[in-house]
């Protein structure tokens, strides 16, 4: 195949996938009632050439738009209010959320957050908070993904960090949805080696941690070893040719798949990602890809039969082991640090990370009880490099 497939999906959501289509982003802004849409990313992205066609695209659709970009890498509660201030101060009325993890997810929750009169972290993700929400005053909201990694285009959620208590909050409402998806694998181009390895390995993670997760939600194993399979088809594949876009496509379908099978649950490996991104502000998928194995090997006597099954799958001898080989040398093939060491964190704050570790809401999907010490232990074996 020359060229990637172009199709239309309705599950989770209305997604326009295949190269070029970006073309269309004027047309979905209009049929959504867009007039003036607010285009969220990050300063990176700003200053490249696909934003600036994004602009042409909807001004030759009728369209006004704005661009609001000031967004950290791992986005604030403050990003997220100055947004806001942005989306009403110019009397907007949709929002495009472009870019990778930080640009999708400020993006929903500066959508969520345009007409709700409550402060944002009484929406966080915790029993039936999100229906304290008026549905009315959620802005409608168009995906634009340009990374193959976090999925959050089809996602219910952002995650923000608070900078009082340096956490990581979800912010979660069902409307959060985009309405519209663009997956054009063409944006995902031109991204630098490290981000298409650290996205890349985040979608690894949702998968495997979504599948490892002992809820019951057949649909979303059935989604989430097919992801997996996609990943390790194609990410060395996109580091050595980066302009394969078959392959990329490859991946931004396993970016998605990923992030809806992790309705089903997620674990450790974000349970520790989390806190270690905000308090050091590292990269969340590279940060998953350093935990990934060390959560594997902790988590063994829980998923060791499930992940056999998912070698056949893949065609991996050797089952867990074959598995965790598989992964090991993905790694280091790609570059990805084996220590924590290798992102610039050390182990001076053990305890914080650990303590936070355990309170995260992704923890409670964990196929093992994560416990302080379990957490302590997986940070150590982390920092040391030991399996």
């Amino acid at each position: 195949m020359s060229t990637p497939p172009s199709v239309n999906w309705s599950f989770p959501t209305a997604i326009r996938f295949g190269a070029g289509r970006i073309q269309e982003l004027g047309g979905c802004a209009a049929e959504l009632g867009m007039k003036r849409p607010l285009l969220v990313t990050d300063p990176g992205l700003a200053k490249l050439p696909m934003v600036a066609e994004a602009l042409d695209i909807l001004r030759a659709a009728g369209l006004e738009p704005a661009v609001f970009s000031d967004i950290k890498p791992n986005p604030t509660g403050g990003n997220v209010e100055a947004g806001v201030a942005a989306f009403r101060s110019g009397g907007h009325d949709g929002v495009i959320a472009f870019g990778g993890g930080s640009g999708l997810d400020a993006g929903k929750v500066i959508a969520f957050m345009s007409g709700q009169t409550r402060p944002m972290w009484d929406f966080e993700d915790i029993g039936d908070w999100w229906t304290r929400a008026d549905p009315a005053g959620i802005a409608p909201i168009i995906a634009v993904p340009t990374t193959a990694g976090t999925g959050s285009e089809v996602g219910r959620a952002g995650v923000i960090t608070n900078e009082t208590t340096h956490t990581k909050k979800v912010i979660f409402h069902p409307k959060m949805l985009p309405a519209v998806v663009i997956c054009d694998p063409v944006l995902t181009a031109g991204m630098p080696r490290y981000f298409t390895v650290g996205t890349g390995m985040d979608a690894l993670a949702h998968c495997l941690e979504a599948y490892s997760s002992t809820f019951y939600h057949p649909m979303g194993d059935g989604i989430a070893v097919e992801g997996m399979r996609l990943v390790l088809e194609n990410l060395k594949r996109v580091t050595e040719v980066p302009d394969d876009i078959v392959a990329r496509g490859h991946m931004m379908s396993a970016a998605a798949m990923g992030a809806v099978a992790f309705q089903k649950g997620l674990g450790a490996i974000h349970a520790l990602s989390h806190p270690v991104g905000a308090l050091y502000d590292t990269h969340h998928g590279m940060t998953n890809a350093v935990f990934m194995p060390y959560v594997m090997v902790f988590n063994r006597p829980a998923i060791e039969t499930k992940i056999d099954r998912l070698a056949g799958y893949l065609g991996i001898s050797g089952g867990f082991d074959g598995v965790l080989k598989t992964i090991l040398d993905l790694r280091a093939e790609l570059d990805v640090p084996h220590t924590l060491a290798g992102l610039n964190v050390d182990a001076a704050q053990r305890e914080r990370i650990a303590e936070m570790a355990i309170v995260d809401p992704t923890a409670g999907g964990n196929p093992l009880e994560l416990t302080l010490d379990g957490a302590r232990e997986i940070f150590d074996r982390a920092q040391e490099g030991r399996l």
